[in-house]
């Protein structure tokens, strides 16, 4: 049996994974990704992600390569059951307020060989597949022991952790091991997703398709130069083996493909899928946490089920490194439900919300989108809000300092502006503290922010940043290293007191169990 220590281990090598991996090795954590399987699972699933995400994919260093894999969707249609268009929801061509596309289509195993390639980048943290997790222990505050064993070899082993971050999807060995339960929210579908490929060019309008009947509900959109994903909802009785072969397929896809024959469409995949609305109770047990679909799920309806995940890895892996470098004490872990379970909550309520408007409501609800739906467009600000893509503050918690009313910038994501020198935000904040003013700058305030890990960014008269804080109704604001605002205040020198005690002024959020100390301190990712 084979025995190893780490101080975080991260169980699936999925996107949401991948991305906390990532994260944790720009910090110089030393990290031990365990995944069932040696390579990329090589089906589609996600196909979707808007610029808050792909503002992370930025930050993980791939934003090139995924450009070069992804293509911009141009908005939304809703159509009715002869798809006939009801209602047209467009986006520009410019980049939205996190410097990238509002909507983008992808093939999710083209961008997870892109983010495995990534993690050999960052030589703290190790990607070992093919291994079956078989047991996770921990006994009352102290490390976490994983069993698992070699699935080519039969050898057994023990990994022992500091920290287990559980993403390995929605039969979680994790969540069971903390005992957390699933939460119904109430909404279930039963769909078919459908992948086809060709070479052909099947004219069609790229963006969204959204077909709002009832009886068969669909979803068209292009995700390739030849791929296109199909989604329809399952009637009574139906099955995803059904439509193994194109004899019947063809005849769902044709509104789409025309007079293409069936012989020109390749089947990539077909599968059933049954779209859940829940939520896991808890998050958190001592030393390990659920992210990703381990602790939601999410309707499709929105396209944000793969990105709650990433957010999940952006909001904990920053704290964890600041708690194993001694510059945050551990309690702050426990701002990681706090924050972010209501907000996945609330985009899950929006995408049962979209679902339920989109095909419910029988004969009656078909009318009522064909009366409202070509209306929409007239409503001031509607048309903006269905595609914008900023989603809801954070709750307030340590490291949220948000009033009881909810107002002001304070849990919310600092734009990802361009600045005078012609870089954007992220930039120049690269993983730290930032302290955004519009005030007068003193260098006593540079140098208390640099001495204590931060940079100060100037937000001067007309630039983005300073329209920003002014319509939060403040001079500055204290932007944590995963973009979030953390507080305000109309003087910056009250918000030096609230940046991260350097490291070598103590160390006591290390907590004794871990098993090693992290192989480098909470510092800068690696650019």
């Amino acid at each position: 049996m084979t025995v190893s220590t780490a101080p975080v281990v991260v169980i699936g090598a999925g996107p949401t994974g991948l991305a906390a991996a990532t994260l944790l090795g720009q910090y110089g954590i030393k990290t031990l990704v365990l995944d069932r399987w040696d390579s990329v699972y090589p089906l589609p699933r996600a196909v979707h992600l808007d610029d808050e995400i792909y503002r992370l994919l930025a930050r993980l260093g791939v934003a090139e390569e995924f450009a070069a894999i992804s293509r911009p969707a141009h908005g939304l249609r809703l159509l009715d059951r002869e798809l006939r268009v009801l209602a047209e929801f467009r986006r520009g061509a410019t980049v939205g307020r996190h410097g990238h596309p509002e909507a983008n289509m992808f093939d999710q195993p083209q961008l997870e060989e892109l983010l495995r390639a990534n993690l050999e980048r960052h030589p703290t943290v190790t990607l070992r597949g093919n291994v079956e997790i078989t047991a996770i222990e921990q006994s009352d505050g102290g490390p976490v022991r994983i069993r698992l064993t070699d699935r080519s070899t039969g050898e057994t082993g023990t990994v022992t952790a500091g920290y287990v971050l559980g993403c390995d999807g929605a039969n979680s060995l994790a969540r069971a091991t903390i005992g957390s339960t699933m939460q119904d929210l109430a909404f279930t579908q039963r769909w078919l997703v459908v992948d086809l490929a060709t070479d052909a060019d099947l004219a069609q309008w790229e963006g969204v398709h959204q077909v709002c009947d009832p009886v068969r509900a669909a979803t068209y959109m292009r995700i390739g130069e030849r791929r296109y994903r199909w989604e329809f909802q399952l009637l009574s009785g139906e099955r995803a083996d059904d439509y193994r072969d194109m004899t019947r397929l063809h005849s769902l896809v044709r509104p789409w493909t025309g007079d293409l024959r069936a012989e020109q469409l390749a089947i990539v995949r077909t599968a059933e899928y049954t779209f859940r609305a829940q939520i896991a109770d808890p998050w958190r047990k001592q030393r390990l946490f659920l992210l990703g679909d381990a602790a939601h799920l999410t309707p499709p309806f929105i396209g944000q089920g793969m990105g709650a995940g990433l957010r999940d890895a952006a909001n904990l892996t920053w704290k964890l490194a600041a708690v194993l470098d001694g510059r945050l004490p551990e309690h702050v872990l426990d701002s990681y439900e706090a924050e972010r379970k209501p907000h996945a909550r609330s985009m899950i309520t929006l995408a049962k919300l979209v679902g339920t408007a989109m095909t419910a409501g029988g004969d009656t609800g078909s009318a009522l989108r064909r009366l409202l739906a070509p209306r929409l467009h007239r409503l001031p600000g509607l048309s903006n809000r269905i595609l914008d893509s900023r989603t809801p503050a954070l709750h307030r918690s340590a490291l949220v300092d948000r009033g009881r009313l909810g107002l002001g910038l304070a849990g919310r994501l600092c734009p990802n502006a361009p600045l005078p020198d012609g870089r954007r935000f992220d930039e120049l904040a690269a993983g730290r503290y930032a302290l955004v003013t519009s005030a007068a700058v003193t260098s006593a305030l540079r140098s208390e922010v640099h001495d204590r890990g931060g940079v100060l960014v100037t937000a001067p008269p007309g630039t983005v940043l300073h329209r920003w804080l002014r319509s939060g109704h403040t001079a500055a604001a204290l932007v944590r290293p995963d973009g979030t605002v953390q507080r305000t205040a109309p003087d910056p020198k009250a918000l030096c007191g609230l940046l991260p005690t350097p490291r070598s002024c103590g160390s006591a959020g290390r907590s004794h169990a871990d098993p090693q100390p992290p192989a480098s301190g909470f510092r800068p990712p690696a650019r």
